[in-house]
């Protein structure tokens, strides 16, 4: 999938644990595993943004887009 999500990064950042973001976004640390291992289809703009809010960050510092690899075409 061409979006790749950083929340790894930015936990890794501020010393936190997967359970302490899941607990202040409000969501079960199951569903952020989901989002974190990028298996996630979609995301909330509200659960985006309150990701944001417990990591102090940007959007941009948890998702970006990656080009797919089209080697084999």
């Amino acid at each position: 999938m061409p979006i790749v999500v950083d929340i790894d990064v930015m936990l890794a950042r501020r010393k936190m644990s997967v359970g302490q973001l899941a607990d202040r976004v409000g969501i079960t640390p199951a569903n952020l595993a989901v989002l974190k291992n990028g298996r996630a289809k979609a995301v909330r703009f509200a659960t985006l943004a309150a990701l944001c809010e417990a990591l102090k960050c940007q959007p941009g510092d948890l998702l970006r887009w990656e080009a797919e690899d089209t080697a084999g075409e």
